[in-house]
């Protein structure tokens, strides 16, 4: 097992990882969204990103398959998160992005394809995402490694998704 030094200055979502950490190890290399949770700016909105071919793929599949696809990741974001989070050594750091990702995909539950609710499930997810509400925030403050890292963006997706379900009627016309 392969551990990183871990970077003594600053609080560690604000942290630079260096790119070669992420992308000779595999758990940071999920964690860190295929790198793009390597972003200056914005990781989880570039995370959210890397999202939305996947929901390209898996928007064909029937909700079970869907629900059953969904679920797994969560579960195997659960350990890939703390896995990363193990390896570099900093708690949370806003480069993990496999949360996001799931996020998304939460969002997009039984959500038929088009760009317009794409685009409108981009939004919303990283509106909750960012804001946090109750319960959301309460989760993040709370619930620590990979579960932690998981949930909040999980009940982001759910709220994100109810909003967007609310939105579909106006958005067909």
């Amino acid at each position: 097992m392969t551990t990183f030094p871990s970077a003594k200055a600053g609080k560690g979502p604000q942290v630079r990882i260096p790119p070669r950490w992420v992308f000779t190890d595999l758990w940071c290399f999920l964690g860190f969204g295929f790198g793009a949770g390597l972003a200056p700016k914005a990781p989880g909105t570039f995370g959210t990103l890397v999202a939305i071919p996947l929901y390209l793929l898996m928007a064909p599949l029937s909700l079970g398959t869907y629900l059953m696809v969904v679920l797994l990741l969560f579960l195997l974001g659960i350990r890939i998160c703390q896995r990363c989070e193990e390896r570099i050594q900093l708690s949370d750091h806003s480069g993990i992005v496999w949360d996001e990702i799931v996020g998304y995909l939460i969002t997009m539950i039984a959500i038929p394809f088009s760009w317009p609710s794409a685009v409108a499930g981009f939004v919303l997810f990283r509106i909750f995402d960012v804001l946090k509400p109750w319960p959301i925030r309460v989760l993040d403050r709370s619930i620590h490694g990979g579960l932690g890292i998981m949930l909040d963006d999980a009940i982001a997706g759910l709220f994100a998704a109810l909003c967007l379900y609310g939105l579909l009627p106006l958005m067909s016309g």
